[in-house]
């Protein structure tokens, strides 16, 4: 990313079209290549224990609730910011693979709830030092106050986006992005 392809889109935009005003693509746009690049940077130790993009979501989400480490499904989904068809899937590659389990809720007979299994629990364990790690290496060129900075601007516009109402893909579409 050390040529600005997105400034020079900008000005293309604001030679050809003058009456425009391109600005937001100076954020967006960069937010977009932020996005490809960091999916790029921290899927690698995921595909490395053969996990699909979200699974990791989903054992992250149980772990972090803490012991017994289950949840429904629309739990899961909540904490995932994904549909509960895609938590569906998602869960039935990891009970494929020994990581998660499916069991009758005991506090209604009629539900369901996932839980972690002592594999899944390790492995979250160890990918998430990894993951924490590989995320505050791709931090390193920012100062504390950088950071500060961009964390309450991220949240911002966080809130902006949300108050405009507007459905994300991640929850029209049944694979979604990872969310950690």
């Amino acid at each position: 990313m050390d040529d600005d392809r997105v400034a020079e889109i900008v000005g293309q935009w604001r030679r050809e079209r003058p009456d425009l005003d391109p600005s937001p693509l100076l954020i967006i746009g960069r937010i977009q290549q932020i996005a490809a690049v960091l999916d790029a940077a921290l899927r690698p130790p995921f595909a490395a224990a053969d996990l699909g993009n979200g699974d990791f979501d989903v054992l992250a989400a149980l772990r972090r609730e803490g012991e017994p480490y289950t949840l429904t499904a629309g739990q899961l989904s909540q904490r995932m910011l994904v549909t509960t068809g895609a938590v569906t899937k998602r869960v039935d590659r990891l009970i494929a693979r020994g990581l998660v389990s499916r069991s009758v809720s005991a506090a209604d007979a009629r539900g369901r709830v996932v839980g972690l299994t002592p594999a899944g629990a390790a492995l979250t364990d160890r990918l998430i030092e990894e993951h924490l790690a590989n995320e505050a290496a791709t931090l390193h060129g920012l100062t504390d106050s950088d950071r500060r900075t961009l964390e309450r601007l991220l949240a911002a516009m966080t809130r902006t986006l949300a108050s405009r109402d507007v459905e994300p893909e991640w929850m029209t579409y049944p694979e979604a992005p990872t969310e950690h």
